[in-house]
């Protein structure tokens, strides 16, 4: 699994033009975008410093170099704190625990959401727990214990396609934050094993991974073209567990007096009447 800075710096450099930082463009290009020696002009750094930081034997720059390099290629917040964290892995860090325990009170608030699908998800996007009406929306109850995670789902399963009538998005949105996840556990050896499962066997998977995009995933909206109650149109939260920095709980939450807010409405009936 790639978390080192150079693939990403590269990515970054492609979408600048000359012209777009004030620069002429002068002569044949090799590569789209910024020169590396025109970067490391714009940042205030020698060229071979910037280099040197491409092939990431640069652990000890500072705050400020990746700032003006942020600057200048026009990071948003989360790429510039990803450039951090690959830019400056720590040594020797040992990859986390491979169980993930959702705290009982945690299950308790989730559970307590009788009107709002909702669902926990861990490190790599595993699916921890899941409210009825989350479970009546999305079906992990479905997927095998092993395959409870959001990209095997989107990349693996072929219904996801059905399921998401965005699933372009919803794909690009699933590698993005997944990378962001590796470039914070360079050393998770499980996440490495999903990478390159989902590699081998997704070609679409290869070619968004390949782009090396990060992006959080703290608000949003989703399509679900659901088997019994239809389209859904879904804005989302996220909210991080406060002690659990791996662990997220993302609430579903359909404008009030909508159609979909009537079709999760008769979900919610359904999920919560008495089987048989």
């Amino acid at each position: 699994m790639d978390a080192d800075p150079g693939d990403f710096l590269r990515s970054r450099r492609a979408r600048i033009q000359p012209e777009d930082v004030g620069l002429q463009a002068y002569g044949w290009r090799r590569v789209p975008g910024l020169r590396r020696e025109e970067v490391a002009q714009l940042a205030g750094v020698s060229v071979d410093y910037y280099i040197r930081l491409e092939q990431g034997r640069g652990p000890s720059v500072s705050d400020a170099v990746l700032d003006a390099i942020a600057r200048v290629l026009r990071l948003d917040e989360t790429e510039h704190t990803y450039l951090r964290k690959v830019a400056r892995p720590r040594a020797g860090a040992s990859a986390p625990a491979s169980s993930q325990r959702v705290r009982p009170g945690l299950r308790l608030v989730l559970d307590s959401l009788a009107g709002a699908p909702a669902f926990i998800l861990g490190r790599r996007m595993d699916v921890l727990a899941w409210n009825a009406l989350g479970d009546a929306v999305v079906g992990f109850s479905r997927m095998p214990a092993a395959e409870r995670n959001m990209p095997r789902q989107v990349f693996l399963e072929p219904a996801a396609r059905e399921l998401y009538p965005d699933w372009a998005a919803v794909a690009a949105e699933t590698v993005a934050y997944l990378r962001l996840d590796a470039g914070l556990h360079p050393n998770d050896r499980q996440l490495a094993t999903l990478v390159g499962e989902l590699s081998l066997k997704s070609e679409d998977f290869r070619r968004l991974w390949a782009d090396h995009q990060v992006k959080s995933k703290t608000c949003g909206v989703k399509r679900i073209n659901h088997a019994v109650a239809g389209e859904l149109v879904l804005p989302y939260e996220t909210l991080g567990a406060a002690g659990d920095p791996g662990q997220s709980l993302v609430v579903y939450t359909p404008e009030p007096g909508s159609e979909t807010a009537e079709r999760v409405a008769l979900l919610a009936s359904w999920a919560a009447a008495p089987a048989g």
